[in-house]
């Protein structure tokens, strides 16, 4: 299944103005990710630091929150991880909040609703 990408929101959760993002989506990760500076923009602060285990096998850490996101006009409340700058990445715990998948019966892969796939 290749990659891609999708038009997404995130913002504060208590509100304001959702900054639009162009989001990798990368079901291989657990949480979602975005450029710190952006999250600090948005006025987000971390609520925890937690350890990962990023692909090629190191442990880092990062500090997480949870972040408003938009996704195909509907909006939840999501973990989202303080990353470096340039990652905006769609993860599988906000995909799975959103009740979201990628049809695996397409050629170009795409997000749709869970009920929508044929298993």
């Amino acid at each position: 299944m290749g990659t891609f990408r999708v038009e997404i929101g995130v913002g504060h959760p208590q509100g304001g103005d959702l900054h639009p993002v162009s989001a990798l989506v990368d079901t291989g990760a657990g949480h979602s990710m975005m450029p710190a500076a952006l999250l600090e923009q948005l006025g987000l602060t971390p609520l925890e630091r937690l350890r990962f285990k990023v692909a090629d096998g190191r442990r880092v850490e990062y500090d997480v929150a949870d972040a408003r996101f938009s996704i195909f006009g509907r909006e939840r409340f999501c973990p989202v991880i303080f990353g470096p700058e340039g990652q905006f990445l769609l993860g599988a715990t906000t995909l799975e909040i959103f009740n979201l998948m990628v049809d695996p019966t397409e050629v170009n892969p795409r997000l749709v609703p869970i009920e929508e796939v044929n298993l």
